[in-house]
C-alpha cells in the first residue's frame, strides 16, 4: 500500500507540477473545433456596371435523424413531448419549413429524411438567412450552416459566356466555385482566399460552442470583381432575335456577334439555344457551350473579303476594274459554277463581290497568288485563336500551302476547304472597318483588386492588314452588296440594308459537309453575313451564323435580315448618327 501511494503521489506530481503546461494545451486543443470562413465571391458585371453574377448569403438547414430519434425516447427527455410521437414531430418540422420556405421544399422528402436512420442529413441548402434562424428557433435540435448562393438577375442573359457556379463540398476549399462559363475559367480570381476561425466546444454528443469563445485565425479574402465588354441590353436583344430567325428559317442552331469597329471589343456574343445559370435543370450537353468561339464552320462567300483585301492593297485592281467572268472555269479536278447560270460577263470587280461570282473571285485570286493570298489569311487571324478571354476557344482551320491540292487554291477564295468560327470572321472585318488594322477582340474589360484597385485588360496590339486607304476601298465597294436594282445590277442582300445608313458587307453560302459520303451536300448549308455599321462611319461590326435553314435559302435571304434587326437596334440604342450621303448605285455587270 505504501508503495502505490507513493507511485500515485509521484504521477500526481508529474501530472499537475511537470507536465502542467502540456497536457493543459493538449486538453485544450482537443476542445477546438475549427471552421472555414468562406469569401465572398466576385461580382460580374456588363460594361455599364449593371450586375450579371453576384452572391447573396443563404444557410443550409441540417439534421442529425439518428441522434434526435434516440433523444426522442430518452426518459429524461420524454416530459417535454409526452403527448407528442417522434412522426408527428417530423411532421410539423416539414410543414414549418414548407410554410416558410416555399415550395421547393418537398414536404415527404424532409419527413422521409428525419425518420431515416441516418446520421446527418441536409433538409435544405439554400434557405434566407432570417427564415433559417426563425426555423431553427422553433427547432432548436436542427443545425444552421453559413453559405452562399450565386444569383443571376439576367437569367439566360450571356449564359454561355458567364456559365454557373454553385457551392461546392468536393474541393479542398468548399464554398462556391465555377462549373462552366467564365466562372470556372476565372475561378482563381473570384473565389477568393477562404479564412480560418477557431472556437472552443464542450466535449461530448452535443459538441456546444462556449461563448465568446471564437477567434478568428485568418481573415477571409474576398474575390475580384470582373467587369465584362458585354452589353447586357444589347446581348439581350441579340439572343432574342438570334432565336427567333433559328426558328423561322428551320435552322439547326445559330450565332452572333458584335465587335466594337475600333477596339475589338465584344458587345455581344451570343447563341441561341442556352440556359438559365439560376436554374441548373435547363443546363444541357447541348446548350452549355459557346458555339460562336468554340464551332468552327466553312463560311462560303463571307470570306470572298480575304481576295477582295488583298487585290485592292497590292494595287492589283480597282474597283471599277473588268473582270471576265465565263460561265464556267476548271479547277484542278473540280469545275468551278456561279450560283446563277449565267453566259460570259464582264463583270466590274465590285460586281464579282457584290453578286458573290465564284468564278470572278477565283480570278482575282490567281492575280493575287497563292502565296500571297495565304498570308492575308494569316494577317486576317484565321487558323489561329483571336484569345478573347473564353476557355474552349477553337483556332479554326487553315491547310498549310504544302497540304494543298489541285482544286485547293480554287476552293479557299470561295470560303470552302477552311473553317472560322463566328468570332474570326466578325475579326476579318473589324480589320477592314478599322482602317486595315486588325484588334483581336476581348471580353474582360477589367477586373478589380479586393482593395478597389481597378486593373483594366491591356488593349492587344494591333496587326496592320492592308493600308488605311485600301481598307477605305474595299469599305466604300462592299456597300453595293445591299444594292436593289433590275437584273442584272442587283445584289444578293439588299434586306440587309438599313434606311439612312451606309451598310457594308457580304453573305456567305457554305456547303455542309455530308457524312454519308465524305463530300459536298446539295442540300445543307451554312449561312452567314458579316457587316459595317456604318461603311462611311464604322461604329460596330456584326457576324451572324445560321447552321442550316430550310432549304434553299441563302444568306440574302436570312442571315442579311437578321443583321438589318441588329443593326437597327444599334443605332437606336447608340444613337449612331446617319450617313452623310447615300449609297450609289455602281455597275456591277459592265456587260451581259
Amino acid at each position: 500500500m505504501i508503495t502505490a501511494l507513493v507511485l500515485a503521489g509521484i504521477k500526481l506530481i508529474d501530472v499537475q507540477g511537470l507536465q502542467a503546461n502540456y497536457l493543459s494545451g493538449k486538453a485544450q486543443q482537443q476542445s477546438l473545433t475549427y471552421l472555414t470562413i468562406p469569401a465572398q465571391r466576385g461580382t460580374i458585371t456588363d460594361r455599364d456596371g449593371v450586375q450579371l453574377a453576384f452572391n447573396v448569403d443563404v444557410r443550409a438547414l441540417t439534421a442529425q435523424p439518428k441522434r434526435m430519434r434516440s433523444q426522442w425516447a430518452d426518459p429524461k427527455l420524454a416530459l417535454t413531448h409526452k403527448d407528442i410521437t417522434f412522426e408527428q414531430h417530423t411532421q410539423t418540422i416539414a410543414d414549418e419549413m414548407r410554410r416558410l420556405i416555399g415550395a421547393s421544399v418537398d414536404e415527404q422528402t424532409v419527413v422521409n429524411q428525419l425518420r431515416s436512420n441516418a446520421s446527418f442529413a441536409y433538409l435544405a441548402k439554400a434557405v434566407d438567412p432570417a427564415i433559417a434562424q426563425q426555423i431553427k428557433a422553433d427547432f432548436p435540435e436542427l443545425g444552421m450552416e453559413m453559405r452562399s448562393q450565386r444569383e443571376y438577375p439576367g437569367g439566360s442573359t450571356a449564359a454561355n459566356v458567364i456559365g454557373m457556379a454553385n457551392w461546392r463540398t468536393d474541393l479542398k476549399t468548399p464554398g462556391v466555385h465555377g462549373v462552366i462559363g467564365l466562372e470556372s475559367s476565372m475561378d482563381g480570381d473570384l473565389a477568393g482566399q477562404p479564412g480560418r476561425e477557431a472556437m472552443n466546444t464542450e466535449q461530448g454528443d452535443n459538441s456546444v460552442v462556449i461563448p465568446n469563445s471564437q477567434r478568428v485565425l485568418q481573415q477571409a479574402v474576398p474575390g475580384e470583381d470582373v467587369q465584362l465588354t458585354i452589353d447586357s441590353d444589347l446581348q439581350y436583344v441579340v439572343q432574342q432575335k438570334l432565336s427567333e430567325y433559328v426558328q423561322k428559317t428551320g435552322a439547326v442552331m445559330g450565332s452572333a456577334v458584335v465587335l466594337d469597329a475600333h477596339t475589338g471589343e465584344v458587345y455581344a456574343l451570343a447563341n441561341d439555344n442556352t440556359f438559365n445559370p439560376n436554374d441548373p435543370s435547363t443546363i444541357t450537353p447541348k446548350n452549355v457551350g459557346d458555339p460562336a468561339v468554340t464551332t468552327p464552320f466553312e463560311p462560303g462567300s463571307v470570306n470572298k473579303i480575304v481576295t477582295a483585301a488583298a487585290a485592292i492593297d497590292e494595287g492589283l485592281v480597282n474597283p471599277m476594274s473588268i473582270v471576265d467572268v465565263p460561265p464556267q472555269f476548271q479547277n484542278g479536278d473540280k469545275i468551278v459554277k456561279d450560283d446563277w447560270e449565267h453566259p460570259d460577263w464582264k463583270m466590274t470587280v465590285t460586281g464579282v463581290f457584290a453578286k458573290s461570282s465564284n468564278i470572278g473571285a477565283d480570278e482575282l485570286a490567281k492575280q493575287v497568288g497563292p502565296q500571297n493570298f495565304d498570308a492575308m489569311l494569316g494577317k486576317m487571324g484565321l487558323g489561329q485563336k483571336t484569345g478573347v478571354g473564353l476557355a474552349g476557344e477553337s483556332s479554326g482551320y487553315v491547310p498549310p500551302m504544302n497540304k494543298w491540292s489541285g482544286s485547293t487554291f480554287g476552293n479557299l477564295p470561295i470560303g470552302q476547304g477552311l473553317s472560322m468560327t463566328v468570332l474570326q470572321m466578325a475579326g476579318m472585318y473589324q480589320a477592314v472597318a478599322n482602317d486595315g488594322v486588325r484588334v483581336p477582340p476581348r471580353i474582360i474589360k477589367s477586373v478589380t483588386k479586393p482593395d478597389g484597385t481597378v486593373v483594366p485588360t491591356p488593349q492587344p496590339a494591333g496587326v496592320r492588314v492592308i493600308s488605311a486607304q485600301a481598307a477605305q476601298t474595299v469599305r466604300m465597294m462592299m456597300r453595293s452588296v445591299t444594292q436593289k436594282a433590275p437584273y442584272p445590277q442587283g445584289a444578293t442582300a439588299p434586306s440587309a440594308a438599313l434606311p439612312g445608313y451606309q451598310i457594308s458587307g457580304k453573305t456567305g453560302t457554305g456547303q455542309q459537309i455530308d457524312p454519308a459520303c465524305g463530300c459536298y451536300s446539295h442540300s445543307k448549308n451554312t449561312v452567314t453575313f458579316a457587316g459595317i455599321l456604318s461603311a462611311d462611319n464604322p461604329r460596330f461590326v456584326v457576324g451572324v451564323m445560321l447552321d442550316a435553314p430550310n432549304g434553299d435559302l441563302e444568306g440574302g435571304e436570312t442571315a442579311a435580315p437578321l443583321f438589318h434587326d441588329l443593326a437597327s437596334y444599334l443605332v437606336q440604342r447608340y444613337d449612331i448618327p446617319v450617313s452623310s450621303g447615300t449609297t450609289p448605285i455602281v455597275t456591277l455587270v459592265a456587260q451581259a
